[in-house]
C-alpha cells in the first residue's frame, strides 16, 4: 500500500443487506432473526439438518431452487431479496437518529401518561375523603 491508497472508511449503513454488502448467507441470517426462528426451529420446518442450514447461512453451501422457493415463503421475503438483496426483505436496522428519535417521542408518551395519572390519583383521593365522610355522617 503506498501513501496514496488511504481511503476514508465507507458508510454502509445505508444499504445494510444490499447485494453489494451482504451475502446470500447474511440475508437468510436476517431473515431468520426478524422471524424469531433459531436455526434448529428452520431446519425442521424446511425438513433438513440443522448442519445444513448453518452451511447457508455461512456461505459455505446454497439451498436447491425448491428449498430456496420454501425458505422465502417461511421468512416472509422475497426469493430476489435472498439472491441479491434487492425487492421486498427485511428491513435495514434503524440508525442512531432513528433510534434517538423514537426514544424523544416515548419520552414524551411516558411524561403525558405521568401527569394523567398525576391527575387522576388527585381525583381518586378527592373521591376518597367524600366517601369517608359520607360514610361517618351515615354511621
Amino acid at each position: 500500500m503506498t501513501e496514496n491508497d488511504h481511503t476514508a472508511p465507507q458508510d454502509t449503513s445505508s444499504d445494510w443487506y444490499s447485494g453489494e454488502n451482504a451475502t446470500f448467507g447474511d440475508r437468510l441470517t436476517a431473515a431468520r432473526e426478524a422471524q424469531g426462528i433459531t436455526q434448529a426451529q428452520l431446519a425442521r420446518r424446511l425438513g433438513v439438518k440443522l448442519k445444513t442450514i448453518q452451511g447457508w447461512e455461512s456461505d459455505a453451501s446454497e439451498p436447491r431452487a425448491n428449498k430456496l422457493q420454501m425458505v422465502a415463503g417461511l421468512l416472509n421475503v422475497s426469493l430476489v431479496w435472498l439472491l441479491t438483496g434487492e425487492g421486498e426483505g427485511v428491513a435495514e436496522p434503524a440508525t442512531s437518529a432513528e433510534v434517538a428519535a423514537g426514544a424523544q417521542a416515548l419520552l414524551r408518551d411516558v411524561q403525558a401518561m405521568r401527569a394523567v395519572m398525576t391527575q387522576l390519583a388527585s381525583r381518586m383521593g378527592k373521591a376518597e375523603k367524600q366517601l369517608r365522610m359520607i360514610l361517618k355522617e351515615t354511621l
